[in-house]
């Protein structure tokens, strides 16, 4: 086995790594980067802002969006997600650790989230009519103030937008519905400080909810206790500085409420954060137990027995396509590949050396400014072309049995091609929490 110096934790193979020289890792090892990354966030700002009508819930649930409304806003862990993000390797669209490659697949998407995973790729030109669009799907035409470019304020449409009137009727409440979801995607899925872009907006009018349509993965009333999200008539919740937060919206009486569907597996991590007994230091402990972590540690299969038991039919649908290798397309700017084939352990199969990935730089050259007119149907028509063949590219592999050896011929590939280690192996702070993965490292190194 080629020897690594001490103070070279930097891949002996760089030919899967290629930016390696400008990733976040290469500066946590000369100690430039050690802030923690604080990403914005908008879901809290939408929740103390704008309550669910009881009257449009029966929508937001028959297309699949109610999941993600319940979820609410998280306490997020940010020394965890920075960690997180020093592993992530653009070359392969996966996390790299000491033992192997990770990802966030369709399944978790399906499962954590509760959202559909299939269907066509949501995309087209971006000339649009912005009075035009709003009036036909908001019913009113922004001010001039509430727009920047092809965005949309968040604090403009629930202002203006989230209430439907006492009598309003099916066609006012379909589209205060759209309203909701519109909100809804600007504040978690596609969060901007800027506001709502109006492709989401597009979103809705290419694949337009059919609301008088009941959809295939409406779940059943639960037969079990909810816990901490019971719901009393209708309930919209949501986190607020760790506190559980609940905003009663009672129907009128007499009315007919749909019963509380089964929520995503999200919606379990709505619990304050807490840092006992942690150093004040977190980052580095982060860093330190990622570093020290072994296979056997991981969970690699985490979708099973009871967990799945008690999900909504919507985070199983679609379950051929959770092992494909195929594109994912954000409307126009983004093209990110989803790569089973490097995270096989995930789906309880034997993880073999991965095919070379191909690093398409022009995609990541891409970006919205001033990009308003172009035909994206067009300019990524490659990639729609592979997506809609999604079930031809499913990856499957003989099962796992037990755990992989450590002189696996990928276990001994993957320590050639990549940086295993975050903190500088020699690390010693004064008066700091101290790491011991990397001194273990030189240990085993040396013998």
């Amino acid at each position: 086995m080629a020897f690594r110096g001490l103070h070279d934790a930097d891949p002996l193979d760089p030919s899967v790594v290629l930016l390696q020289d400008r990733h976040r890792s290469h500066f946590v090892d000369i100690e430039q980067l050690q802030d923690v990354l604080r990403p914005r966030q908008q879901m809290r700002a939408f929740l103390s802002m704008w309550r669910m009508d009881p009257r449009i819930r029966p929508y937001v649930i028959r297309v699949g969006f109610y999941g993600i409304y319940r979820l609410g806003y998280i306490i997020i862990d940010w020394p965890l997600i920075t960690c997180l993000v020093e592993r992530w390797r653009l070359e392969t669209h996966t996390f790299h650790v000491s033992f192997g490659e990770m990802t966030i697949t369709l399944q978790d998407v399906a499962i954590i989230l509760g959202l559909c995973i299939d269907g066509p790729a949501v995309t087209r030109a971006c000339m649009v009519d912005v009075a035009e669009l709003c009036g036909e799907l908001l019913g009113v035409t922004p001010p001039a103030d509430a727009l920047r470019g092809l965005t949309i304020s968040i604090r403009w449409l629930c202002q203006q937008l989230s209430t439907p009137g006492p009598d309003a009727d099916e066609v006012a409440l379909e589209r205060s519905a759209h309203d909701f979801i519109l909100a809804l995607m600007g504040s978690f899925l596609f969060s901007d400080k800027k506001g709502v872009h109006l492709w989401s907006l597009e979103r809705l009018h290419v694949g337009r909810p059919d609301f008088g349509r009941s959809v295939p993965f409406a779940a059943p009333p639960l037969p079990h206790a909810l816990h901490d999200d019971d719901v009393d008539g209708v309930v919209a919740e949501g986190m607020v500085d760790g506190l559980l937060v609940q905003h009663d919206v009672q129907p009128e009486a007499g009315a007919e409420v749909e019963p509380e569907p089964a929520l995503p597996l999200g919606c379990r991590w709505r619990v304050p954060l807490t840092r006992v007994l942690n150093p004040s230091d977190v980052l580095l402990l982060y860093r330190d137990q990622l570093d020290a972590q072994t296979s056997d540690q991981v969970l690699w299969q985490s979708y099973v027995g009871e967990v799945v038991d008690r999900l909504p039919d919507i985070c199983l649908a679609a379950q051929d396509i959770w092992r494909t290798m195929s594109p994912l397309i954000c409307f126009k700017i983004v093209v990110k590949w989803h790569r089973p084939e490097r995270v096989l352990r995930q789906f309880g199969m034997h993880q073999e050396i991965p095919l070379p990935c191909s690093y398409e730089h022009q995609l990541h050259r891409v970006d919205a400014r001033g990009q308003h007119q172009p035909d994206w149907a067009t300019y990524h028509a490659p990639y729609i072309a592979l997506w809609d063949s999604r079930s031809v590219r499913v990856i499957t592999l003989p099962p796992l049995v037990g755990m992989m050896d450590s002189q696996d011929p990928y276990m001994q590939w993957h320590r050639r091609i990549t940086r295993r280690f975050m903190t500088p192996q020699l690390h010693r702070d004064d008066m700091r929490f101290h790491t011991t993965a990397g001194s273990m490292n030189v240990m085993i190194t040396a013998m």
